[in-house]
């Protein structure tokens, strides 16, 4: 007896080759037999259901909530069979503890700060050996190039010196032998943003060598959007190094209309032989801290320097004269329209009320400049605020989308009061939105977008595609009526039209219901440089 029967699915094997119709048999977490099914101790019968690879996350934070909440519901029930950590140049390891208290703060509205968590690791082995305790979905891992300099650089806008460079390319190869697929970069975030190209080239290099990718928040995704997009193309054509362009997004309004740019950026790169990919989330509005709009110099000596500057009044003139008339690097170079920064989560309880609401809104009620408002939301929640950010376009979205290097990743936030709705419907809205309602993509080619293609560029070769052999993580969805609940105004609500995720052989969602399993484990490049 075999563990598990699927029978009279129809198969989307995630290669983007057209639908057919069959039987499934797993065994020990497996694909053994396409075909007439063996017998089995468990069957589903999944007729008018299409079976598919588990979906692939390819920018994920749940670096903390995957562990603080193993239910994670948010991202099974999307039919996400794996993520990917680790993103944005900032997280937990490698991590020494000045730095882990340094990055709780400076990313606690990414993470949240669960309470009496056990912090018991500093290196990514130890970071990996954590997930491998049972988690809902598996889990890859990017070392974080802001981390790596906060720790032997430390918080200044300088270039590190030869011996911090060699420091920071050690840490980094260590954190690869121990098995992170590849380099995350935040280059709007300190103090990630204030690495030189020449100092991306050479962590780039040493990416290169063990046959990871390369995976930056680049410098810009407003004003300045196509010459840092030109920038990592260029830091991965000089270090041979495979490039991921996450959220390749082209937002604000000197941006309308130029996603065809990106693209033909990108196309150009890859006939002088760049190797790239792209993901994408399928919205318009985007979310991060309210604290990363700021201009960079205000965070240059780490948290408790940002706040004395924001209650400095002759630093707040100055910070609210870049942020609403010059534009910040923080916001992309572009300056701030405080209608477009909506609060989505607070640690202060007392500051709920402002959940929801514009800056613009919160200024208008009580009766205060706008950047009092702002100024006085940073102090109060301690930095901890989480925003949407209301700047992207429709037509750039559904461009960048039909691109042959895309594929799916939810950048998505999971806590606060409002989280981005992302959280819980990126994938199935690729499916209802894009594919079944506007026909932008045809649904084997976006299964294969979200499953066989982003595997591939992770290098694994046993999963993203249904095959003999294979691990087997699915998802069995109803064509006709899968859809994303989840909204702006009700942004926890689990998706529709999705009854079965299966992961490793083990269903986590089943009949619809979050099962009790948590058989997901990490994804670790081994020394040979193969996941």
């Amino acid at each position: 007896m075999t563990d598990l029967q699927i029978l009279n699915a129809t198969i989307l094997d995630g290669t983007g080759a057209p639908a057919y119709s069959s039987d499934v048999t797993v065994d020990d977490g497996r694909i053994t037999v396409i075909g007439q099914a063996a017998p089995a101790r468990r069957t589903i019968d999944a007729a008018g259901l299409v079976l598919a690879p588990g979906f692939i996350d390819m920018h994920a934070h749940s670096d903390l909530q995957i562990l603080a909440n193993p239910d994670h519901t948010a991202k099974v029930s999307q039919g996400v069979t794996l993520e990917v950590l680790g993103q944005d140049g900032l997280s937990f390891a490698p991590i020494d503890e000045p730095t882990r208290q340094a990055v709780r703060r400076q990313i606690a509205g990414w993470n949240g700060e669960p309470d009496d968590f056990d912090f018991s690791w500093d290196s990514v082995q130890g970071y990996l050996d954590r997930l491998d305790q049972g988690i809902a979905c598996n889990a890859a891992y990017l070392v974080p190039q802001g981390t790596l300099r906060m720790m032997v650089v430390g918080t200044e806008n300088r270039p590190a010196t030869d011996a911090e460079l060699a420091e920071m390319k050690r840490l980094l190869a260590e954190g690869l032998e121990q098995g992170a697929l590849g380099m995350s970069s935040g280059l709007t975030y300190t103090p990630g943003m204030f690495a030189t190209t020449d100092e991306l080239v050479e962590l780039c290099t040493v990416v290169a060598r063990y046959g990871g990718y390369y995976s930056p928040h680049q410098r810009s995704y407003g004003k300045g959007a196509l010459d840092a997009y030109a920038e990592m193309i260029d830091v991965a054509k000089r270090s041979g190094c495979a490039l991921h362009l996450t959220h390749a997004t082209m937002n604000f309004a000197p941006n309308r209309g130029r996603g065809v740019d990106l693209l033909a950026l990108i196309d150009d790169g890859l006939a002088q032989g760049v190797d790239i990919t792209t993901d994408t989330y399928p919205y318009l509005p985007g979310a991060t801290t309210l604290a990363a709009i700021l201009p960079s110099w205000t965070a240059e000596g780490g948290p408790d320097a940002l706040l004395a500057r924001l209650q400095n009044p002759r630093d707040r003139e100055r910070i609210a004269h870049e942020l609403e008339e010059v534009g910040t690097d923080g916001c992309h170079g572009c300056v701030t329209d405080w209608n477009t920064i909506e609060i989505g989560g607070v640690k202060n309880p007392d500051l709920a009320g402002a959940v929801g609401k514009t800056v613009a809104e919160l200024a208008a009620e009580s009766g205060k400049p706008p950047s009092w408002v702002y100024f006085d939301l940073l102090i109060r929640d301690n930095l901890a605020t989480t925003i949407i950010q209301h700047v992207g376009h429709e037509e750039n979205v559904r461009t960048i989308m039909q691109h042959s290097t895309h594929t799916g990743g939810s950048d998505a936030i999971l806590v606060g009061g409002k989280p981005h709705p992302r959280a819980w419907g990126t994938f199935p809205r690729y499916l209802a939105h894009y594919v079944r309602e506007l026909g932008v993509l045809e649904l084997a080619d976006c299964a294969h977008h979200l499953t066989g293609r982003p595997a591939r560029r992770l290098g694994l070769t046993d999963r993203g595609l249904i095959r003999e052999g294979y691990h087997a993580d699915l998802v069995l969805f109803d064509p006709a009526t899968v859809k994303d609940a989840a909204t702006f105004a009700e942004p926890r609500r689990q998706a529709e039209g999705i009854p079965w995720v299966i992961v490793g052989g083990v269903p986590v969602i089943e009949n619809g219901k979050r099962t009790d399993a948590l058989p997901g484990r990490a994804i670790r490049r081994t020394a040979n440089g193969a996941p």
